[in-house]
This record gives structure tokens, sequence and C-alpha cells, in this order.
């Protein structure tokens, strides 16, 4: 099952790229056809190859924007401002058609030899999983078909929605069929067993979690799915193939940064489980440094609840510190959670293959909190000349989802947080969190922060969701997603605030004797090489926080924005359908 790491994005987009996505009656290539493909290992091989343009790729990793990272252009799902579409890729579904294809063809499932047959049944199961479950989060209710739609069969092709308890309970029927029957072999660009079952903790972790705190939709059995999530992330952990990353021989020698700084994921292949490759020499490259340091584009910054949100080095909370909240950069980046200085640029910071410290540079970041997290060589931060891998699952990510699910059951015990979060923490020095400690004095901060919180296991809940937050800020939007199946969405509408100034003057952020900041009064002084920036552009009256995206008044609906239109022309051409409750017929 081992192949060369570029057939993933090489083939990737061949196959699907061909469907029409108004039409699943078509056969997925002009090239395939029942009758001249599967006879060998290799036609199954190639043929579920196009399956893996499914995963994210490129900017829909690294390129997160809900209250953790603002950009300098909003998506209107931020500002509040989605409209119903004519047509959306995301109701596209010639994918789903791809793979029934495959799932039903008489030449697969009469293949002769059993176990490579059960592998490909069980990859294909495990990206209709995927693909299931990307239309659940966007619509919620969707038609559930397990088979290739005829140009004449108006019954399917005018289908109504399923309801979701349909639609997930067969996205965990072929999750547990790829697990039972995927390869055990790790492989870092090939889906195995052991990113089944992450994908699985992730799935089961999400659909637990909206069902526990969405009860306005009626779905029962949140348990069920909050212990599926927990049992596939145990089995993974069990396992004993993945551990947290903690050499510092890396790039820059900071275990937790060096995660996203290593060229290759193989340097972390411990940690990472399936990745999204990328190759300079074959031209395959993304556009990460680009929107990381570019003037120009994207101008992305940490938000400034998240820093916030940081622990300080000993285990306490930042924001129990009086004052916390007009601290200055300098002052209020020192002695907190290692990862915050491995996420953003802070005092003493260097690139790469490089000597010179960088201060944190206004022109580059709208917040002036400015990401590092995927940085390497300077050489890629011209447009589109990236060439990392782009992780896509990772261990960290199934030990958070482990402690999640476990706290929310109500079951989490100290030796659970010690076998999930308290690893994340040792690879930072960080001390442990203690489940009786964190359960008998919840964080205030937090709990004015998230509002829709179970009463039991409280305080350790609100600590997981920290981690979570801190950990996989900036990967896959995991953020959006957490705030929809929390029902936390008011966060989403919150005002978004960067670094706090004290009012006009010169500022040498990371003392070193260099003025970074001016904040003026009146006109535009004369240049001095430092960044200006209007006193206006502050949230108080002479002092406060940087307001980037100022004038944006950013609105969240709890009536209909937990989840997205169906586009009119799908409507129009299915009256079945339809429109999810508050966008109108």
């Amino acid at each position: 099952m081992k192949n060369k790491n570029t057939i993933l994005l090489l083939l990737a987009a061949l196959i699907i790229s061909s469907c029409n996505d108004s039409f699943l009656e078509r056969y997925p290539t002009d090239e395939l056809s029942p009758q001249t493909v599967f006879s060998s290992e290799n036609d199954l091989k190639t043929y579920t190859n196009s399956y893996y343009s499914l995963f994210q790729e490129g900017s829909e990793i690294y390129g997160e924007s809900t209250d953790n990272i603002v950009k300098s252009s909003l998506p209107r799902e931020i500002q509040g401002t989605r409209l119903v579409p004519t047509t959306d890729s995301k109701w596209g579904w010639s994918g789903l058609r791809h793979i029934n294809f495959f799932l039903t063809n008489e030449n697969v499932l009469n293949f002769p030899n059993e176990e490579v047959k059960n592998h490909y049944l069980g990859l294909s199961r495990f990206f209709r999983a995927f693909f299931y479950f990307e239309k659940v989060r966007y619509y919620g209710d969707v038609p559930w078909y397990n088979q290739v739609i005829e140009s004449n069969d108006d019954e399917l092709l005018q289908k109504a929605r399923d309801p979701r308890s349909l639609v997930m309970d067969s996205v965990l029927t072929d999750l547990n069929f790829a697990i039972a029957h995927l390869d055990d072999t790790k492989s870092l660009e090939r889906v195995s067993k052991w990113t089944a079952l992450a994908l699985k903790s992730r799935i089961c972790l999400y659909e637990g979690t909206f069902r526990k705190y969405h009860p306005e939709f009626n779905v029962a059995d949140a348990d069920k799915f909050l212990t599926e999530a927990a049992e596939a992330a145990q089995e993974l952990i069990n396992s004993g193939q993945y551990s947290i990353y903690n050499k510092t021989s890396g790039p820059t020698g900071k275990p937790y940064l060096d995660v996203f700084s290593h060229l290759k994921s193989d340097d972390v292949m411990d940690e990472i489980i399936l990745t999204r490759r990328y190759d300079a020499d074959l031209g395959l490259k993304h556009n990460v440094q680009f929107y990381l340091t570019s003037r120009t584009y994207g101008k992305p910054g940490l938000e400034k609840n998240l820093v916030n949100s940081y622990l300080m080095s000993d285990g306490s909370r930042f924001t129990d510190i009086a004052g916390y909240d007009t601290l200055q950069f300098f002052d209020e980046i020192q002695n907190r959670d290692p990862r915050l200085s491995q996420t953003i640029v802070t005092p003493g910071y260097t690139r790469i293959n490089s000597s010179q410290p960088v201060s944190p540079n206004f022109e580059n970041t709208t917040t002036g909190y400015q990401p590092i997290k995927y940085l390497n060589d300077p050489s890629m931060d011209l447009s589109s000349q990236s060439a990392q891998d782009l992780p896509l699952f990772r261990y960290a990510e199934v030990l958070v989802n482990f402690a999640e699910a476990k706290a929310e059951l109500g079951t989490l015990t100290q030796a659970d947080l010690d076998l999930s979060i308290n690893q994340l923490r040792d690879r930072v020095g960080m001390p442990h969190l203690v489940l009786v400690d964190a359960n008998a004095n919840p964080d205030p901060f937090l709990e004015n922060m998230y509002q829709n919180v179970s009463a039991t296991n409280k305080g350790v809940i609100l600590e997981i969701r920290r981690e979570r937050r801190i950990e996989l800020v900036m990967e896959l939007n995991f953020r959006w997603d957490d705030l929809m199946r929390w029902k936390e969405g008011h966060l989403v509408a919150l005002p978004f605030q960067g670094m706090y100034f004290p009012g006009p003057g010169k500022y040498d952020l990371d003392r070193d004797g260099k003025i970074d900041v001016e904040i003026y009064m009146g006109e535009k002084p004369p240049s001095t090489g430092a960044f200006q920036l209007p006193l206006s552009d502050l949230s108080g009256d002479g002092k406060g926080y940087v307001l980037p995206n100022k004038g944006v008044n950013k609105v969240f609906d709890e009536e209909k924005d937990y989840f997205w239109p169906l586009p009119i022309e799908d409507l129009t051409l299915n009256p079945n359908l339809t429109q999810n409750p508050g966008w109108g017929k």
C-alpha cells in the first residue's frame, strides 16, 4: 500500500474535476467505465487516488478566520452578511457520485483478493464519511445516497433531505467499516486505519457536542457519539503508533513550532497522522509564507481575546492579574505559556536561517500579534513559493478530542488528562492540568466567554476548550466548527481587537531600542520608519486597543447562522428540498 508521496497531489484533482456537480448520473471520467476498470490492484489504487482531492489544501488548512485570527478582509460568515447563493460548490455532489460508483461496481465487489478489495472499499467508505460530514456541518439534514443515481431515476434525483440522525448513523457505519479494513501501516500521505480512527474521533466529538448543545434540533443520542469519539481516540492512543513530537533538534529548536516549521512531515511523523504533500521541485506549492509576511495579502493577526487566553508559564491565569487588559505588548507576553512565543512574533524571535531579530510588524498583521506558525526560510515568502507539508490530521488533535469527549460524558479522570492534555503541556514545560482544581475553581474569564457549558465538569471543560483553542490555532478552521457545535456563535460577532496602546507616542514593542509603532493625533507626521497609526484607530478616547477592520459591523443570527443556506438553483431543480431555517423559502 506504500507509494511515492507525490501521487496524492498529482492525481487528486484529475478525475473529480471532470464531473459536473449538477449531474449525479454521469460516469466519473470519459476514460473509465464498468467494463474497462478494476481488474487489478493498480486499477483500484489509481481510481481511489482521486478521492484525496476532497481534503482541504493551502489556505483551507492555514487560513482560519473566526475569533482567533483577524485578517485584512473578512469572509461573509464572519461579518454576518451571507446571502442565499444561486449556486454553491459546497453543495456539490460529484465527489460522492465518484465514490458510490466504486462501492457499487460489480468488478470491485467480485475482486478476487478479499483483503485488497476490502482495503479499497474501506478507503472509499472513509471518504464517503468525510464527504458527508462536510455536508452535515454546512447544512444539517442532507439527502443520503449510497448508490449511483441513473439519469432516469426521478425519485432519487428529486429526493428530500434525510434526517441528520440517519445520515450520521450511516457515516458512523462507514467509519467503522473503514477502521476494520484499512491497512494499518503508518503512512503520511495515504489514509490508513489510524487516519480513520482520527477522523472518527473528530466527527463523533463534533456530532456528540452538537447534539448536546443544540437541543432545538431535537437530535438525540449525544452520548452515543461522545462515547464513540472517546473510544476511537483511546484505541489510537493505546496502539502506541503515535506520540507528541518533543525534539529540540528541529529548525527552531522549539518542539511545538517545529511541528509546522519542518519542510517535510517525515521529520515529525511521530505526531503527524496524515499530511498534504507539497514539493518545490515538482512545482507543488502554496501561499502560507506570502500570507504571513505580505503587506497586501491577508495580514493575519491573533485576536486579543485569544492572546489573553494563554496561561502564565507557572500555570496561573493571565486574566487574574490586575490590569491585565491594559498591559503593553512587552509586558503582557512575559512568562506566558511557551506556545504563545511559538505562535506569534515576540522579543528575540528570528527567522529560520537568520540571526537578525524580528519585531512585530503592523505592515504584515492587522492586530500586532503576528503569526509565525508554518514559517520557514524567508526564500519562500514570495507569492506561491511555500512548499511545506501541511498537516491534515495530527495526534495532538486526537488527544484533545479524547479529553473533551470524556469530560462531556462526565467520565474524565486525572489519568485521562495525564494521557492527553498533559502530554501537550509537557511538550512546552507547562504545569499539568489537575481535574479537581479545575472543577473547584472555574476560570471567570472563560465562563464569561463560553455561556453554554454543561454544569458537570464545567471547570475542566473550560480548560480543555482553552487548550484546544491554543494548540490548534490556524489549523483547518477548527475554531469555527468548535463555536458552531458548542452553540457559542455569539463570539463570532464580538468586535475584533489588537494590541493595547495607552495613548499617542512612539513605541518600541520588543525593547530593542528601535521604534516600531507611532500612534499620532491629527495630521500624519513625517515618516520615521516606524509604522504609523492614527489615534482614531484605537478603541478608546485617547487610548485603547487597535481596531482591525474598523467600521465592520459583525452580526451572528442565532436563528439561522449555525447552518449555510441551500443554493437557489438546487431548490428550484428539486422542489422536495427545503431551505434551512431563517434563510427564506
